[in-house]
């Protein structure tokens, strides 16, 4: 009984994180959902700010700290091993959610392409973004990422056997082409508006720092040499780019 709970929790975790997913494509895009980046009135400029730097720190603190294996460590002493991913998603998507719900429009207009050949071509590059980001988990094995791989085997008595390091497509261009799928759709906008800027670069730089202090730190750790040799071979973010000497 307590591992098909476990099971549960993690099949509900993951069912809550892709439908954040799916919902932030249209809060970025202003497409398809109820209240996207730039959906409602526009309050005092000040307190937009202040509120969406707010509920985007909540998000970064949350995926940093969670993501340390130092925390996992102390954290599964507390919970069963196999609900540690699963939970990791499900308060990352409540972080999501808290963006969605907080956030506060800022409607200055930065550019409007809308209706050009150049935004034509922002549309397209803005969903290739998100084309990459979702291919690039299953690259890795999406379901380890998500947390359904360590439920399941939990649930049939097995160890569970993370997926080694693989270097194929994405992998192959830039180390970290997630968060490179991740820069694009956020900057890929034929109508940018203020708030729209302020999101794109906040997240952009959360990302260069998560990287470049955390995870790439925690990476070269577990991988060792084998990362070493690939992060000479392979950019952080951008072809070519970002190579360690």
């Amino acid at each position: 009984m307590g591992r098909l709970l476990v099971l549960c929790y993690g099949l509900v975790a993951y069912s809550i994180f892709f439908l954040t997913f799916l919902y932030a494509i249209g809060f970025v895009g202003n497409v398809f959902v109820p209240k996207s980046i730039d959906s409602g009135t526009a309050g005092p400029l000040a307190m937009s700010i202040i509120i969406n730097l707010l509920v985007l720190s909540v998000f970064a603190i949350q995926h940093t700290i969670m993501a340390r294996p130092g925390f996992k460590a102390w954290f599964t002493k507390i919970i069963p091993e196999a609900m540690e991913r699963s939970t990791y998603v499900l308060l990352s998507s409540l972080a999501l959610i808290l963006i969605y719900w907080g956030w506060q429009p800022m409607l200055g207009v930065v550019w409007n392409v809308e209706g050009t050949l150049a935004g034509t071509l922002l549309t397209v590059l803005f969903w290739f973004g998100w084309l990459i980001v979702l291919t690039s988990t299953f690259l890795i094995n999406h379901f380890d990422l998500f947390g359904l791989s360590q439920v399941y085997a939990n649930f049939k008595k097995q160890d569970f056997e993370p997926t080694g390091f693989r270097k194929i497509l994405f992998y192959k261009l830039v180390r970290h082409p997630i968060m490179t799928g991740f820069i694009i759709a956020f900057w890929a906008a034929p109508m940018m508006s203020t708030g729209h800027l302020l999101f794109s670069v906040v997240t952009t730089a959360y990302i260069y720092i998560g990287v470049k202090f955390f995870e790439e730190k925690d990476l070269r750790a577990e991988l060792g040499e084998v990362y070493h040799e690939y992060a000479k071979e392979v950019g952080a973010f951008i072809p070519g780019l970002g190579k360690d000497k």
